[in-house]
């Protein structure tokens, strides 16, 4: 399989194209399931699944408990990718680019459990996901800030952290103003 950019370039030339309509995260994953079990036949492609089903003999403590999309191959024991998937609708901006962060650490932990890849897509109709002022997280996603390193809480009772492995860029790619998403695949 190719990287996730390749994998679903199809599926983004139908969105901006109006033939696939995406309109809430709900909305994305089950499109772009659609579209992976359309394009890949010979997978098995899910929704939702617990990281137990995969790993129910690990003691390794994932930081969310359900994967957005699985695609992989039973009879082979061949877990292919881990998706995680993002479209924010109610604002709240730097609460939504932590939860991205957290997603980003899931993919790396996936990964290094067992997928083979694993990786992000973050779509975002709100100029305030991707410009604005670019200070604190607010630089990771406005202004490519490479995204590595303790990621602190910065709303609430600020007492999260998150640690990312990687080393990322955040490029948004434009579909049909407002509309841009982004990829971010685990290293």
């Amino acid at each position: 399989m190719t990287n996730l950019d390749q994998m679903i370039a199809p599926f983004v030339c139908d969105v901006a194209n109006g033939e696939i309509e995406i309109y809430n995260e709900y909305s994305l994953q089950h499109e772009l399931g659609i579209f992976f079990r359309k394009s890949l036949p010979q997978y098995k492609v899910q929704f939702e699944r617990n990281v137990d089903f995969f790993f129910p003999c690990t003691k390794a403590s994932f930081i969310k408990k359900e994967i957005d999309i699985s695609i992989y191959l039973p009879e082979q024991n061949l877990l292919e990718w881990a998706i995680e998937l993002k479209f924010p609708r109610n604002g709240q901006y730097p609460e939504q680019m932590y939860s991205f962060c957290k997603d980003i650490v899931f993919a790396e932990q996936l990964k290094s459990a067992g997928f083979k890849k694993s990786g992000l897509m973050i779509f975002a109709d709100d100029k305030r996901f991707y410009e604005g002022a670019s200070d604190g997280i607010y630089g990771f996603f406005r202004a490519k800030k490479q995204l590595n390193g303790t990621i602190k809480k910065h709303t609430g009772k600020k007492d999260s952290e998150l640690k990312i492995s990687g080393k990322y860029n955040v490029n948004w790619q434009d579909l049909e103003d407002p509309l841009k998403y982004t990829i971010i695949e685990a290293v």
